[in-house]
C-alpha cells in the first residue's frame, strides 16, 4: 500500500460508523424498483450536505459529479461510479435489529450496501478534491432487479464522457476481507420470455374436434430442454428455465389458450442470440404440428456482464495492493444471474468487482443473495468505500 493508498483509506476507516449507520438506515426503509422515492431523498439530502450539486435521472435515480483540483500534466480522465438502490419483494426474517420495517420490502442482494458505500465514497473524494485531476461522475440507479436503471441512465448520455467505469456488489459465498475481479465473462444476460399458444377448445371426449394447447405447451417445455442438452455445447453455459405454465379454463375443455414463462441465461451474446431464435423456432413449428399456433415475447433485462480487460487488471493490481495478493481473486466461476452494470461496460469500458461480505460466525451472512434471512458482515463496507475511493483517485492519476 503507497502513501496515498494509506491516507484515504485511514480516511474511509475513520468514516465507517458513518457508513454503517446510513447502511442500517437504507436496510429499514427498502423501495422496490420504480418506487425509490424515500431512498432518492436520502441520497440528495446526504449529497446536499456536501456541498455537492446533483439532479434525478432515471426517475428515481441519482446522478452527481466531483472533479479534482490537482494540476492535470496533461489530458485528464473522467470515471463513472455506480451504485444499485432497489430492494426486492421479500418478507425479511434476518433477526437483525434494523430489519426492514414494511412486510414484503426486504435488502436482500446488498443494494442498501452499495449504496451507503458510494455515498461514503462521495464523502472522502469531496474531502480530497487536490489529490487528483479529472472528474468522477457517480449515478445511483433504481430499477436494477427488473433490468430497467442502467439503460435509462446511459441514455442521458450523462456517462458518455467517462473514459472508465466501475462497480462494485457484495458476494455473501465469499469471505469478509476478499475481493474477485475476473477479467472476462462474470455475469449472465436475462431475457425473459413469454410464450402464447393458441387452439381450440372443445369438449375431452371429442379432442379431435379442438387443438390443444395445454398439450402443445407441453410438448414446447419438454422439448425446449433439448435445445441446451442437443444443440449447445456442453461447455458452454446457458440456462433456458420455464417457471410458469398456464392453461385451459375446466378440467373437461381442450385448452384453447395456454402460456409459458421463463427466461433464457447466456454469457456470451451469440450463444444469446442463437438460442432465442432457436426457442422461437420450436414454438412455432411445435403448435403448427398439433394444428395450433404460438407467438413468442421478449423482455431483454440486460446483456452479460463482461469485464473489460484492462479495467479487471487495474482492479486487481490495487486489491492486491489495497488487501494482500491472498484475498485477491482473480479466476471465479461466472455467474448466472445477471447485473445491468453490463450496460454500464457496453457503453464505457470498465470492471465490476465483487467483495466479500460473508462471516462463517454468523450463517445467515453466508445465505444466498435474495435470501429472506441474507444479512452481511459490516466490515465489508470498509472495503466497498475503499475501493471506489482508491480506484477513483489512482485511475484519474493515471497511476493503476
Amino acid at each position: 500500500m503507497n502513501d496515498l493508498e494509506r491516507s484515504l483509506c485511514e480516511q474511509v476507516r475513520a468514516d465507517h460508523d458513518y457508513v454503517v449507520a446510513l447502511r442500517r438506515w437504507f436496510h429499514r426503509h427498502p423501495e422496490l424498483a420504480l418506487e425509490e422515492v424515500e431512498t432518492q431523498a436520502r441520497i440528495e439530502q446526504e449529497l446536499d450536505a456536501l456541498g455537492l450539486a446533483h439532479r434525478r435521472v432515471a426517475g428515481t435515480g441519482v446522478y452527481a459529479e466531483i472533479e479534482g483540483t490537482k494540476p492535470a500534466g496533461g489530458t485528464t480522465r473522467t470515471l463513472a461510479l455506480r451504485a444499485d438502490i432497489d430492494a426486492l419483494p421479500v418478507t425479511e426474517a434476518s433477526g437483525v435489529p434494523y430489519a426492514s420495517l414494511y412486510p414484503g420490502r426486504m435488502h436482500a442482494c446488498g443494494h442498501d450496501a452499495h449504496n451507503a458505500a458510494l455515498i461514503g465514497a462521495a464523502r472522502v473524494l469531496c474531502a480530497n478534491r487536490d489529490k487528483f485531476a479529472g472528474k468522477v461522475l457517480l449515478t445511483w440507479q433504481p430499477g436494477e432487479e427488473i433490468g430497467y436503471g442502467a439503460r435509462v441512465i446511459l441514455d442521458t448520455g450523462c456517462i458518455d464522457r467517462a473514459d472508465r467505469s466501475f462497480g462494485l456488489h457484495l458476494a455473501s459465498e465469499l469471505p469478509v476481507g476478499t475481493v474477485a475481479a475476473m477479467a472476462g465473462p462474470n455475469n449472465a444476460s436475462v431475457d425473459w420470455f413469454r410464450i402464447r399458444v393458441h387452439g381450440q377448445s372443445a369438449h375431452v371426449a371429442a379432442p379431435e374436434l379442438g387443438v390443444d394447447a395445454a398439450y402443445i405447451a407441453a410438448q414446447i417445455l419438454v422439448s425446449a430442454q433439448a435445445l441446451i442438452t442437443r444443440r449447445t455445447n456442453p461447455l458452454e453455459s446457458v440456462i433456458l428455465g420455464i417457471g410458469k405454465v398456464t392453461a385451459g379454463t375446466a378440467y373437461n375443455i381442450v385448452a384453447q389458450e395456454a402460456e409459458l414463462e421463463g427466461t433464457i441465461r447466456t454469457l456470451t451474446p451469440e450463444l444469446r442470440c442463437v438460442t432465442k431464435e432457436r426457442l422461437e423456432t420450436l414454438a412455432c413449428t411445435t403448435a403448427a404440428l398439433f394444428g395450433g399456433t404460438a407467438e413468442v415475447a421478449w423482455r431483454d433485462n440486460t446483456s452479460p456482464l463482461i469485464n473489460d480487460a484492462a479495467a479487471a487488471a487495474e482492479a486487481q493490481r490495487l486489491a492486491r495492493s489495497l488487501f494482500g495478493a491472498e484475498h485477491v481473486i482473480t479466476q471465479r466461476r461466472p455467474s448466472l444471474s445477471g447485473d445491468d452494470f453490463a450496460e454500464y461496460i457496453l457503453r464505457v469500458p470498465g470492471v465490476y468487482v465483487y467483495v466479500g461480505s460473508g462471516n462463517p460466525n454468523d450463517p445467515n451472512t453466508q445465505v444466498p443473495h435474495h435470501s429472506e434471512r441474507f444479512a452481511i458482515d459490516e466490515d465489508c463496507l470498509t472495503a466497498a468505500v475503499a475501493l471506489h475511493v482508491c480506484y477513483a483517485v489512482e485511475y484519474l492519476n493515471g497511476l493503476l
